[in-house]
């Protein structure tokens, strides 16, 4: 299974990862920046973006070929990144109105299509975790 945490920076999707892969068992957690900081490749373009959302898509992959739930997050700011990495549940953290980047600000479009939307820091993880074994399971 692969799971998206996306929103804009500074949303809280990192430390919702953190807390879940806490919780979810068998699971690894990708973190876009770390993965960009390994691919020497911190080019923001559309372009950019659309090839970081193809390689979280392919290093997702292989965890979920390998039996894991890789747990993703990054901003996946358009329809075409999060359609790129093919997410089996995706959580938009929708906490803010906007980042601190005016370029991500003016790129990021509003999801229509998740199974979780967060919208306020006091969300409960273990109803979070519910509905993503629930998916799992079903």
């Amino acid at each position: 299974m692969k799971i998206l945490v996306m929103g804009l920076p500074g949303a809280g999707k990192t430390t919702l990862a953190e807390q879940l892969h806490k919780k979810l068992t068998n699971c690894t957690w990708l973190n876009a920046d770390e993965v960009r900081k390994e691919a020497d490749d911190w080019d923001f373009s559309e372009e950019g973006r659309l090839r970081q959302a193809k390689r979280m898509a392919d290093f997702a992959q292989a965890q979920v070929d390998q039996g894991k739930i890789a747990l993703c997050d990054f901003v996946a700011p358009t329809t075409i990144t999060r359609d790129t990495f093919r997410a089996d549940f995706t959580i938009w953290l929708d906490t803010i109105d906007e980042s601190r980047f005016e370029d991500t600000n003016a790129l990021f479009e509003w999801p229509t299509q998740f199974n979780l939307r967060v919208a306020d820091w006091n969300y409960d993880i273990g109803a979070i975790v519910d509905a993503i074994e629930e998916k799992r399971n079903a």
